[in-house]
């Protein structure tokens, strides 16, 4: 038993409930294990990965050089459209896609969540941001090979309508008035005019920058229509956008905590999403928080433990001297990851 401490797990062990207890590519520690015997597991039927040291502390500052590569390739091939009047497909297609796809198969999501949130350049940071999250999610999602590359161009690209609207708009620091708000929206139709002009791609992915902004209940835009008439990847975007974007430091406002993200986007505060795809999203990112330090709202620091399988938003948190049941503390949240 004592032996399978340090060593790191293939797949992730679930309890009689289908709730990940340890998540895959993680490593045992004595508190797991403790876990693990807790929940009856058979420690014969635990695979365990080839042996491996823990990652990097350097890896975090490989994925954030990355993210900041692709940002400014992808802000200079963005902004050429202007003179052109061109999306620069090809370009697009062989120096951003596989940077994005790559940083969308990074183990650790939270640190890849971390190293592609928008700081600085908020609109190009954003493109990068949403066509890694769009990936992952489609990954999730099982999507074919095939779609996963239609779906990444389509998330890169969701956006690029606002190549043509007035940077001092797309950056004001404050709310938009009801002008400046209608001019914004437009940049679903200029994207999907842009993109549908572009020899060479997908109507599909056209279809993503118009769409993105539509909501299950008609009560998006440009087009105002339901759930049945929105194609799955600007359902897909739609979700990967509001959590890019929410978890981010925009002109108007700072991140959003992580409770206030994830609740907000179950209780469709963001307008009504698709319930299937905030389903696959919000348990994915859930069950991987086993094993990670957190900050709570109330300003101390713990491990997560336990999902609990009736709420998952409020795990099991082991503070220094005890645990706390955040299904029962209905006041305390978890404020962001630590690592």
């Amino acid at each position: 038993m004592e032996q399978l401490i340090g060593k790191k797990v293939q797949h992730d062990i679930l309890n009689a409930y289908g709730v990940t207890i340890v998540p895959a590519n993680s490593f045992i520690s004595r508190e797991s294990l403790q876990i693990i015997m807790n929940h009856r597991i058979d420690l014969n039927a635990i695979v365990l990965a080839s042996e491996q040291k823990p990652s990097n502390p350097k890896k975090s500052i490989q994925i954030g050089e990355l993210v900041q590569q692709t940002v400014s390739v992808s802000k200079e091939l963005f902004e050429s459209i202007l003179v052109s009047r061109k999306v620069p497909l090809m370009e697009i297609r062989n120096q951003v896609l596989p940077a994005i796809v790559q940083l969308s198969k990074n183990q650790d999501i939270f640190e890849l969540f971390e190293a592609v949130k928008a700081k600085d350049d908020y609109i190009y940071e954003h493109n990068v941001g949403v066509g890694v999250i769009s990936t992952l999610i489609g990954r999730w999602m099982n999507l074919e090979e095939s779609e996963l590359m239609i779906l990444s161009l389509a998330a890169t690209l969701h956006d690029v309508g606002k190549v043509k609207l007035p940077i001092e708009v797309l950056n004001k620091p404050g709310k938009l008035n009801e002008v400046e708000f209608q001019l914004v929206k437009k940049h679903t139709i200029f994207g999907y005019e842009l993109l549908k002009e572009t020899t060479g791609i997908s109507l599909r992915i056209a279809r993503v920058a118009l769409q993105h902004h539509e909501r299950e209940d008609g009560k998006g835009y440009p087009l105002g229509i339901k759930k049945e008439n929105i194609d799955l990847f600007s359902s897909i975007v739609a979700v990967a956008d509001i959590f890019h974007a929410m978890s981010s430091k925009r002109p108007y406002h700072e991140p959003l905590s992580f409770h206030e993200i994830v609740s907000q986007m179950s209780d469709g505060k963001f307008g009504v999403l698709n319930p299937q795809i905030i389903s696959v999203f919000i348990e994915n990112m859930m069950k991987r928080l086993v094993g990670k330090q957190v900050l709570l709202t109330d300003g101390r620091e713990g491990e997560v433990v336990y999902i609990n399988p009736h709420n998952i938003e409020t795990p099991l948190i082991k503070l220094a001297d005890y645990f706390l049941d955040l299904s029962q503390e209905r006041n305390i949240h978890i404020k962001s990851i630590i690592a």
